[in-house]
């Protein structure tokens, strides 16, 4: 796995989680869910690119 694609989807989600938490002190649902929906495509980003290293080998 490259190392800037990692990076990458370590930042999405950890934007995700910041936006959940922050969604969830002032009330606003839409940016929890935002939040939510972000920490999932950087998880699964994450985990496609774990597929794609297993099968380089």
């Amino acid at each position: 796995m490259s190392t800037r694609k990692k990076m990458e989807n370590t930042a999405q989600t950890a934007k995700g989680k910041l936006e959940e938490s922050t969604g969830k002190a002032v009330g606003n649902e839409r940016l929890t869910a935002k939040g939510k929906a972000d920490q999932i495509k950087g998880d699964a980003a994450q985990a496609g690119e774990k597929v794609k290293d297993a099968f380089k080998r």
